[in-house]
Order: structure tokens, then sequence, then C-alpha cells
């Protein structure tokens, strides 16, 4: 019978000592295990002195971990010990099992433990379904109750440090979030993205060395006050994220030099006819959004030539600004259909000049061109190129290949150049040869990203003399940025360390609170955090 107990002990308890199973009771729905302590005494919670004298006892049934779809209860009788410090607040106390049971608990510490790491995964409702699922009948509340419980972590400071900002509510509540780079694991979260906070925060830590970051101002200046001997890093990803944007905007200055990939023949247009729209507009005669548009532009002029003023208008009609501007400048309502509609992208677009080239020369079987594209890359269908030389049979206009947008030449020049196709790296000579500024900014971004991929930061002041040379106002605008920031940039363009595994993290928070649905509050999400 003992060596039963000793098994039955060993397979229901192996991880909690001084405890014996005396009987075992199963039936369909529910498994009773009895089971005591085995201890002579304990130790007072208050004082901590040791007593023997039992003052009493009484049966505790908390609930276990389920096993073979079966609920387990066991029947614990637990005893009352009179403390013999007669200077202690407490004269009688109850023994409590180490890894079994704790003062006022419903559940024994290995099913708390298993309900606090659902709730940690799946918070609230969900946990709760996860934890019927599993046998374990709980309420959201008590799921949140248990991971409200946990105790914090006390996380060794970091060597390398990374800071980013998460948002709560976007554009309106941010806060900051704080990994060890090295280990990659949360180290704490800030209910905000203040300058003081993360300053207060790296002040508690001097061991920290490296602070890696984006290039927003208040971490710069968190991170100076509050650890000024780490070497700040701005994150590499940030800084050719914001030279591709910089080099948008300037190819966008240039846009009319683009117009050198159209062919001549292609420019040619036919006298346009005031009242009729392009065969190309995708706004027909009876479309409601084309109506609409020539209402609004009528009601609008109305009003100026009433005397009305630009905002006054915007008032009365509850449009933004920008809308009634647009509007207001556009002499006939038709001008304002030429939009994004007609900048839209097609797998076509590079193949065009190739298309109205042969056009020119006399060949109009679409299936024959169709076949001579395909070898150069297209990628496309037939039906495409039928559709496009159908509009150049039909369109009482020259229907002609579009200059590639603005962000599709920034593309060519941000990538590498072995990675561009043929036509791309011969549309992008033939721009750079007819724009200096188109050649001097690809020149720019190309050693800037040799300065990036084979850490080359000490190369930097010399590339920010190079931009302010050239007439790239884009360009200089970042170089200005960059030069207020030299230092962390440096570093960032010559040492091993950057904040992708803290952007990681950033989206993980994202994916937390959008699995609470918004609704949870600050000390929630930072236990989901730094716990899972």
């Amino acid at each position: 019978m003992d060596d039963l107990a000793v098994r039955l002990k060993d397979l229901l308890f192996p991880s909690v000592a001084d405890v014996v199973v005396l009987s075992l009771d199963v039936n369909i729905a529910i498994v009773r295990v009895d089971v005591r302590c085995t201890t002579a005494g304990a130790s007072c919670p208050l004082c901590g002195t040791w007593s023997d004298r039992i003052h009493g006892s009484y049966l505790r049934f908390p609930a276990d971990v389920p096993s073979g779809g079966r609920n387990v209860v066991l029947r614990l009788r637990v005893r009352r010990f009179t403390c013999p410090n007669a200077s202690c607040g407490r004269q009688t106390f109850v023994e409590q099992i180490s890894g079994l049971t704790r003062r006022h608990g419903q559940r024994t510490e290995r099913l708390r433990s298993t309900l606090s790491d659902i709730g940690l995964a799946l918070a609230g409702r969900a946990g709760a379904r996860m934890a019927r699922v599993l046998g374990v009948g709980v309420s959201r509340s008590t799921v949140l109750r248990l991971v409200d419980a946990l105790p914090e972590l006390e996380q060794p400071a970091p060597r390398v440090a990374g800071v980013d900002e998460y948002a709560t509510r976007k554009g309106r509540h941010y806060g900051t979030v704080l990994v060890d780079v090295e280990t990659r694991r949360p180290v704490d979260m800030l209910p905000d993205r203040e300058a003081a906070s993360l300053a207060a925060w790296l002040a508690k830590r001097p061991g920290i060395e490296v602070v890696c970051r984006d290039r927003a101002p208040f971490f710069a200046e968190g991170a100076t006050v509050g650890a000024p001997q780490a070497v700040q890093v701005a994150d590499r990803w940030h800084l050719w994220h914001n030279l591709s944007e910089a080099a948008e905007r300037s190819v966008s200055q240039h846009r009319r030099c683009l117009r050198v990939l159209i062919p001549a023949a292609a420019q040619v247009e036919a006298d346009p006819a005031p009242a009729a729209e392009p065969a190309t507009s995708p706004w027909t005669t009876s479309s409601r959004f084309a109506d609409r548009t020539r209402s609004r532009h009528a009601t609008i002029h109305a009003l100026i030539e009433a005397g009305h003023s630009r905002r006054s208008i915007q008032r009365q009609l509850g449009m933004t600004y920008r809308t009634v501007q647009r509007f207001a400048d556009a002499a006939r309502p038709e001008d304002l259909f030429t939009g994004q509609w007609q900048n839209r992208s097609s797998v076509l677009d590079e193949y065009k000049s190739y298309l109205d080239d042969r056009w020119s020369e006399g060949c109009t079987n679409a299936w024959k061109l169709w076949e001579e594209i395909v070898p150069l890359g297209y990628q496309g269908s037939y039906g495409r190129v039928r559709a496009y030389l159908h509009l150049k049979r039909t369109s009482p206009r020259p229907v002609a290949a579009r200059p590639p947008s603005p962000r599709s030449v920034a593309g060519w020049i941000l990538r590498r150049p072995e990675t561009l196709t043929e036509s791309e790296q011969l549309q992008l000579k033939t721009v750079s040869t007819d724009c200096p500024e188109i050649a001097a900014l690809t020149r720019h971004v190309r050693s800037f990203a040799t300065m990036l991929t084979e850490r080359q930061g000490e190369r930097l002041p010399d590339w920010l003399d190079a931009v302010r040379q050239d007439d790239l106002p884009s360009l200089h605008t970042l170089a200005a940025g960059l030069e207020r920031d030299r230092d962390a940039v440096i570093a960032g363009l010559t040492l091993p360390w950057n904040s992708g595994v803290v952007e990681g993290h950033v989206n993980r928070i994202k994916m937390l609170k959008r699995q609470m649905f918004g609704r949870a509050g600050f000390r929630l999400l930072r236990k989901r955090v730094l716990l899972a």
C-alpha cells in the first residue's frame, strides 16, 4: 500500500514534496484525490517561527489541472498551527504546501500557472474559451486577474538598449518600448514617449553602453540626458527609409524630365476638343462621380463670384480647405478628372514605348506584338496588349505610353543596379543623361548605399558636403537633419547594432493590442509584453 501511495504521489505530484496521496476516486466526470501534508510543523508566515503545535484542521478542495478530459479536485486536509511567539500578531496560522497551495487559493499552483500562461497568450475572452476547451471553466475576468497578479520579473540592466515608440491610439497616444538588443527580449515599457520619461529610465541603469533608436528628437534628447555615457546609434533602416522619401521627392520635382522616355511620335496630340472629355478618361458622361464633380465645381465657382472667400466656402460646404482650393483653381471640371487613375501603374507600362514604335512601323497584330515582348520580360496577359492596341485604334486622339511615375524611377535609383532589368537600366540611363539633377541624385543615393552596406560611416561628412554642392532641395533637407544627428548617424553606419529587434516587438505589441480590441489598459498590455 505504501509503494502504491508513493507511485501515485510521483505520478500526480512529481514536483511537490511533503505530500502523500491517501486515496483516488475516479468517475465519469471528475477525479477526486485525497491528499495531506507529511511535515511535522510549519513556519509562521508573519514572524517565521517554527511551530508543531496543532490548533485544529479542516478540508480544502482546490481544483487541479484536468486529466483525461475529467476535472481533478483535491481533498486536502490542512492543519492550523499555534504560533509560539507571544509577540507575533498572529496567534494561529494555516500551513501552505509549497508548489501546491497558497492562501485563499481556489486552484492549485500548477492550474493557476496554466491559466496565467493562457491569459498571457490570449487575454480575457479568448483565454476563457481556450480554458473551457481544456476542461477548466473560468470567466474572462478570472483569467485577467490571474495575469494581473503575476509578479514583475527582475530584468537585468541591458548593455545595448533599443528604444522605439508604439501607438496605443495612432496619432494621439504613444508609449515607449525598451528592448535588450543582445538577448532580444523586452525589458520595460513606458506609458508615454516623453524625453523626460526615457531619461529617468536610463539614469537608473548606468551600465547601458549603447542606445539604438530612430531619429525622433525626443528619443535623442532622452538618451543624451539619461545616458550621457552611452553611444547613440541611429537605425540604418530608418536612414535608408528617409533617403528613399527624399529621393522620391527629388524625382517628383523633376518629373518633366521623365517625358524623355516617351517616343517623339507619341507626344504629338490632336487638337483638343474643349467640350469633350478624352477617350481615355475614366469619367463617362453618365458617371455619378463626374456629375457630382461638375456640381461641386459649379457651386464653388458660383460662391466665389458672389464674393465668398475660400475659407467661408469651406465652412459652408463642409469640405477641407485643400479640396475647395483644388476646385477653385480648376477652370473646367474636366481638369479635375485627370488624377490618380492616370497614374495607376500597369505591368505593360515599360513595354508601351516598344509597342508604340512597332505600331508606327505598321505592325498592328496584337498577338504578334505580345509574342515579341514576352522574351523582353513582359509577364502580363495577352489581353492587356490587345486592349492597349484596341484603344490606339479607336481613340480620336493618339494613345501613347505615359512616362514612368516618380516612384518607379526612384525605385530604379534605390535598387541595386544588378537587379534592374535591361529596360529599366536603359530608361534610367536615358533620364540621367537628359537631367543632371537625377544623375546627381543617383550618384548620391548609390554612394550612401555603399556607406550603409559596407559600414563606412566615416565617409558621411564628405557625402554631406557633396550633396550640398548639387541643386537637390530634398536631399539638402535630409542632409540638414543628418548633420544635426551626425554622431548617431555615423555610429549607425559603422557599428553592427540596429533597431530591427525593436521593430519586431513593436509589431508584436500591435498584434496584442488588436487582439484585445483596444480595450486593455497599459498595465495589462505591459504584462503580456514583458512576461509572455
